[in-house]
């Protein structure tokens, strides 16, 4: 008998406004038993995370907060701790010479999981946006909105 996989959508919307986004990746992440099965709840953020490299060259995310699992004993896991993302070494090399030459950094989009239950994220490389940058996009969803409403009053 298959059981249905339940599919999670966790994002991260403030990174969209606060970076320009210039390439995305999709990467595996390490986790333990109990993040996993608090994952599959829902239990999880990443407004608050980055990615960053280690001197070994792995790329790790770190201040992801992961809730701990409701129905662990003693071997639950620890919110905040960093946790290690699977890339091809191909890609790894790209982003850290990008990351370290250009000032560019790394930023989680969103984890969901597959449809074999495996948890996922897409990070992009992205460039911090300056305060007028801001403003557009502001301006821009604003300009949006009002144009909605009108097309909807029009119908």
């Amino acid at each position: 008998m298959k059981t249905k996989v339940q599919t999670v959508n966790i994002q991260n919307k403030k990174a969209k406004f606060e970076f320009e986004i210039l390439d995305k990746y999709t990467a595996g992440i390490v986790l333990r038993g109990t993040e996993i099965k608090a994952i599959r709840e829902g239990k999880a953020s990443i407004a608050e995370s980055f990615c960053e490299f280690n001197d070994k060259g792995e790329l790790f995310v770190v201040n992801m907060t992961i809730q701990e699992y409701s129905h662990a004993t003693y071997f639950n896991h620890n919110p905040k701790s960093e946790r290690k993302l699977l890339l091809n070494k191909r890609e790894l090399k790209k982003l850290e010479k990008e990351v370290s030459q250009k000032g560019l950094t790394i930023v989680p989009l969103k984890v969901f999981t597959t449809e074999k239950g495996f948890a996922k994220m897409i990070i992009a490389l992205a460039k911090g946006k300056k305060i007028y940058d801001k403003r557009e996009t502001i301006k821009d969803r604003d300009n949006k909105k009002d144009l909605a409403r009108i097309k909807k009053n029009f119908s």
